[in-house]
């Protein structure tokens, strides 16, 4: 099985994406607690952006204080991705692939059938690729699930290629 995704189309540049590394990236989360959350969906620019300036901000009013103390977590970071359920956005990677201002619709191509939808839609997708600490190996290597959660019980699985038109 290969375990290699690509993405091609009206991009700029063609991208390999190995589910396999995914695992290490900062941007992942916890998919069992994801559709459950009550916060508003602002982008991870825009949450970043506002910490560093209240940052600024209050240096410059209060001048700079030592780092505080963090909890030590419960379970150990060797522990969470052994046993945890992990995805991250497809739209990291389809802002890297630089689709052209024209494209409109992303293509994801599995072995159970094609499905397409507006490219705005699918910057929202999310892609699951670790369950309970396990890669995706028998319908995967990726999950592909509706930012909106409408198919969580359900993903798109056996995923091999994302196309943008």
């Amino acid at each position: 099985m290969d375990f290699v995704l690509e993405l091609t189309g009206n991009v700029k540049y063609k991208l390999a994406i190995d589910p396999g590394v995914f695992i290490f990236d900062e941007r992942k989360f916890d998919l069992t607690t994801y559709f459950n959350r009550d916060e508003d969906l602002e982008s991870e620019e825009e949450k970043y952006l506002k910490a560093v300036s209240s940052h600024w901000d209050r240096e410059l009013t209060e001048g700079s204080a030592p780092p505080e103390k963090k909890n030590k977590p419960n379970k150990s970071l060797k522990e969470t991705i052994s046993t945890g359920t992990f995805a991250i956005a497809l739209s990291h990677f389809i802002k890297n692939a630089q689709p052209d201002s024209n494209a409109s619709v992303l293509e994801v191509q599995s072995l159970d059938g094609n499905l397409e939808m507006a490219l705005e839609e699918g910057m929202k997708a999310i892609l699951g690729f670790s369950l309970e600490g396990k890669p995706l190996r028998e319908d995967g290597p990726v999950h592909f699930y509706y930012g909106d959660g409408r198919n969580k019980d359900n993903p798109v699985k056996n995923i091999r290629k994302f196309i943008i038109k």
